[in-house]
């Protein structure tokens, strides 16, 4: 279970963001939408939350799914710089210092603590997460939560996916599959379509054939194969949650 160099992979898109910062607990946080009864939280990828393009994708969360958009800041601060980034020198990144920062089992209190924030406030709540947030939206899915913390996940291209998260989901859940996957393996995507169905929960799989991990956030949307799967997968999962949060 490790993170790669596609994790911090990727394009920025154009476009302003149109919501704006405020608090949720104690995370700054992006917020877009003003719906009163149906909120998303967005996790992000490990490019954080100041990254143009979560913020885009909250903003047409908030208005295709008619939901208030939550996209707080779970790495306290810390951000990637862009250099490594525009660069391609990943040589420059400590992955090993970064998991040991902001990993599963430090950032999983503060996952859960914004997801019960949402609850106390919303009658309907979903997540979605990319890349490092796909741990997080299925964590914030599974049985151990009663009642269920969320009430639907969706998750893009997951890193530090386990076996066992996906055991133990117990909410609908949403996952959005490129082809090729570095990071959610081969093994993890057939361990995934042999469980679901056993679960006795909805699912919805989508298979994105000639892409990369990270397109869904971080893709190119100057090549229209890319540009294609992008728009895809953000019309997926407004689906997703106008079907399962209103």
């Amino acid at each position: 279970m490790a993170m790669q160099s596609c994790c911090i992979t990727g394009f920025e898109w154009s476009g302003t963001p149109t919501g704006k910062i405020g608090k949720l607990g104690k995370l700054d946080t992006y917020i877009a939408g003003d719906n009163p009864d149906v909120a998303i939280l967005v996790i992000h990828d490990a490019l954080g939350w100041t990254f143009p393009n979560g913020r885009l994708l909250a903003d047409h969360f908030a208005k295709e799914a008619n939901a208030t958009v939550y996209f707080p800041d779970f790495f306290f601060g810390e951000v990637i710089d862009p250099a490594i980034i525009l660069e391609g020198d990943f040589s420059k990144f400590d992955f090993k210092g970064f998991l040991e920062r902001q990993g599963r089992e430090v950032r999983e209190p503060e996952v859960f603590a914004a997801a019960k924030e949402l609850r106390r406030k919303y009658k309907k709540v979903g997540a979605v997460g990319y890349c490092y947030g796909g741990w997080a939206v299925f964590r914030l899915g599974a049985k151990e939560h009663s009642p269920p913390l969320v009430d639907a996940i969706s998750t893009g291209h997951p890193s530090l996916l386990t076996a066992k998260d996906i055991d133990e989901v117990a909410v609908p859940v949403q996952v959005l599959a490129p082809e090729h996957d570095p990071v959610y393996t081969p093994e993890l995507k057939a361990h995934t379509l042999a469980t679901l169905p056993t679960l006795g929960i909805e699912f919805d799989y989508h298979h994105y054939p000639g892409v990369e991990h990270g397109a869904f956030v971080r893709g190119d949307d100057r090549k229209d194969g890319e540009r294609k799967a992008m728009a895809n997968a953000k019309n997926s999962v407004v689906a997703w949650f106008n079907l399962q949060l209103h």
